[in-house]
């Protein structure tokens, strides 16, 4: 894996249905008529992709496309049932339920659409959890965790409890429990999705904001491409289990791989998308010729 690789997922498979491995070890390409000829459904199929430091990498499908199901398995929250997924020096698919805890634990941050708060806790309570788990000392914990509240723009908000918390706020803290670990990798599924349209776009500015701040690695979900264009340097689109195509907002637009993908960007304000340099180079380099 090369140094600029956070994650190296090559050949993964998500395959539903009894004795899935020993079918997939005999077929190591099956097609989706194949799979379902023997009763097993292609929930990821032979997904590969090189997610890069510091990348915002947007995963973008329609519901049932396998796009929540292929983090899972990034994360072996899902067990894959094929392929390989390197991180942090290792194949993931190889590591100890103990080694993935510690992973986890201290290498990745999860956000997810349902904001999982717990209630009797506060603000500053929630956010600090996941170093209690860690076993950090309490004054520790209260600083690193006031540090990210603030961050997260929470500030003043450090003793109110979930049901004191408008959606956008309950999602700050969530975002904010997944950063007070200062995670390697950080994974968010639909986070946004559940949130009122202007409070969504208020929390896109946000997360853009933050990211320009922590330059983390990013694994971002989402099944509206006009969230994927306007956050993402990389986005894979899926269908069916499978990656369509995987490219810049601007090459998506101007090269789209087949007529599944051209769908999505029909109806693109193209201005919004494509910088001036990916129609200026083309003229350049005829006009120097």
């Amino acid at each position: 894996m090369t140094p600029d690789v956070a994650l190296d997922c090559r050949n993964v498979w998500k395959i539903y249905g009894t004795g899935a491995e020993r079918f997939l070890a005999r077929n190591p390409s099956p097609g989706p008529d194949q799979l379902g000829e023997h009763g097993f459904i292609g929930a990821v199929r032979d997904a590969s992709v090189q997610i890069l430091k510091g990348e915002i990498f947007v995963i973008m499908g329609l519901s049932g496309s396998g796009k929540s199901t292929l983090v899972r398995c990034l994360s072996r929250l899902i067990e894959p049932t094929g392929g390989h997924i390197h991180f942090d020096g290792r194949d993931l698919l190889r590591a100890s339920p103990r080694e993935l805890i510690e992973i986890r634990r201290r290498k990745m941050g999860m956000v997810f659409q349902q904001f999982a708060l717990l209630p009797h806790l506060s603000v500053l309570e929630n956010t600090a959890f996941p170093l209690d788990i860690q076993g950090v000392d309490r004054a520790t914990r209260e600083v690193r965790a006031r540090e990210v509240v603030k961050l997260v723009g929470l500030e003043g908000r450090e003793d109110n409890y979930p049901r004191e918390l408008s959606g956008g706020q309950q999602q700050r803290v969530g975002i904010a429990r997944s950063l007070v670990v200062e995670p390697d990798l950080w994974f968010l599924d639909e986070p946004f999705s559940a949130l009122d349209p202007l409070i969504r776009r208020e929390m896109q500015d946000e997360f853009l904001k933050l990211q320009n701040l922590l330059h983390k690695t990013i694994v971002f979900i989402t099944h509206d491409f006009d969230e994927a264009i306007r956050l993402a340097d990389r986005i894979a689109i899926m269908k069916d289990g499978s990656i369509e195509q995987i490219a810049t907002p601007e090459e998506l637009v101007l090269s789209p791989a087949n007529d599944y993908v051209a769908e999505f960007t029909r109806h693109v304000d193209r201005a919004k998308v494509i910088r001036a340099r990916s129609i200026v180079s083309p003229l350049v380099e005829t006009g120097s010729g």
